[in-house]
């Protein structure tokens, strides 16, 4: 069986078929449009949850674990619940040593002043977070100028800050020299070693990060941690679960409360609620191509029963072919061409309409932080160009056979 796409006598038969059955043509095409832009509509809209959910992982690494502490819930040891759990330095170097999977440590230590920053003339009010050095490995931090505060500042306690970039815009304007010029934090002067961006969080490139040490002995307690986070390298989601249990184990032994209460501390595994959701969406996006095949292979069936009626009707033609020397391959050639014509294009304007549609949304859509960016993937439509061919061609290939079939006498008999 051979398709010659240049064969215009052929070309002009399929359109003249087409042409005087409009209705029947457009109802049969518009069943298989509507299973394509269903289908679209699905995998964009899927594709754009999925988008917003990753979006909420990008600030941090994916393999990064937080720490909490919480406030006890249940009784322990003769102690009643609604103590505070209170994190340590202490925790800190526990978490260093808790397993040989753990990559990055670093505690974190907010300051809670009024924090009014002060350079010449120009002052603000900014954020301040302290932390250990290997921080700006667990959340991204771009250094654009000079370098973060390393192990020897931390242990030395040194007055030295790294400042965000919209931090530098303010104090600094347009000043080019900032890297080793002083500023007043809360009546004390800090040096500014450099200066980082956080492209994926605008509101962390308003801050100032300052060794832990040295925030703990002026602004706070000397042993006092927020929460303590850590990473780990080449860990799949049971290996992090096991970590999790392991240091909430020892924590609780440590801190005195119940292994099994769930609000003495919280803990946020990145790693694994990343796979949760990974797979998450993975059945939902086998659940949405069973739907949208579903649909299609319904639109299929009636293009499949329209060409069984248009070669029911055709029956005489078909038999004055065969009777004029017509081989049954050109009979089904024939078919399967005008299968697929329908097919085809009902299925591309589908696919043109969902598009469109996603496309449309994206940009009337107020920014949501679930909903980002509804779209499908170039291969996706590929895949569905070339499931439509295969569709038109089975669609085709049993009233093409029945049309091969037909005996020209019989034909010429049929009324």
């Amino acid at each position: 069986m051979q398709l010659n796409i240049f064969d215009i006598d052929r070309w002009q038969e399929i359109y003249s078929v087409i042409s005087h059955n409009k209705l029947r043509t457009f109802l049969t095409g518009f069943s298989v449009a509507w299973g394509i832009f269903i289908l679209v509509i699905l995998l964009g809209s899927g594709k754009g949850l999925q988008n917003g959910v990753s979006e909420q992982f990008k600030n941090h690494a994916i393999n990064s674990i937080y720490v909490f502490g919480g406030q006890t819930s249940l009784p322990y040891k003769g102690m009643l619940p609604g103590r505070n759990i209170e994190l340590t330095n202490q925790d800190f170097e526990i978490v260093k040593q808790l397993d040989k999977k753990v990559e990055y440590t670093s505690g974190r230590f907010n300051v809670r002043s009024s924090n009014q920053i002060i350079y010449k003339n120009e002052h603000g009010s900014f954020s301040i977070l302290s932390c250990h050095p290997e921080h700006q490995f667990i959340e991204k931090c771009e250094i654009l100028k000079g370098r973060f505060f390393n192990n020897n500042d931390n242990n030395n306690t040194e007055k030295v800050v790294v400042i965000g970039k919209q931090v530098e815009e303010i104090l600094f304007k347009k000043q080019t020299k900032v890297i080793g010029e002083n500023i007043n934090i809360n009546n004390f002067s800090f040096k500014v070693i450099g200066v980082y961006d956080d492209t994926e969080n605008e509101r962390r490139a308003r801050m100032l990060y300052m060794p832990i040490k040295t925030a703990q002995r002026i602004f706070g307690d000397n042993n006092k941690l927020d929460n303590v986070m850590f990473t780990l390298n080449n860990a799949d989601a049971q290996i992090s679960t096991q970590i999790v249990n392991k240091l909430k184990n020892i924590l609780a032994n440590l801190h005195n409360f119940n292994i099994d209460d769930q609000s003495a501390l919280w803990i946020r595994d990145n790693l694994a609620n990343f796979t949760q959701v990974t797979s998450l969406f993975s059945g939902i996006s086998l659940f949405i191509w069973i739907i949208g095949i579903g649909t299609i292979i319904a639109g299929i069936v009636g293009v499949s029963n329209i060409m069984m009626i248009s070669v029911k009707e055709r029956t005489k033609e078909i038999g004055i072919r065969k009777a004029l020397g017509a081989s049954p391959s050109s009979i089904v050639t024939l078919i399967i061409s005008e299968s697929i014509i329908i097919t085809g294009f009902s299925g591309y304007f589908g696919m043109i309409a969902g598009v469109f549609v996603l496309e449309t949304v994206s940009k009337i859509l107020p920014a949501t932080k679930f909903f980002v960016n509804p779209q499908i993937n170039i291969w996706i439509a590929i895949s569905a160009t070339m499931l439509l061919i295969i569709a038109g061609v089975l669609a085709g290939l049993i009233p093409a056979r029945k049309a091969a079939n037909i005996k020209p006498i019989e034909a010429l008999k049929d009324e």
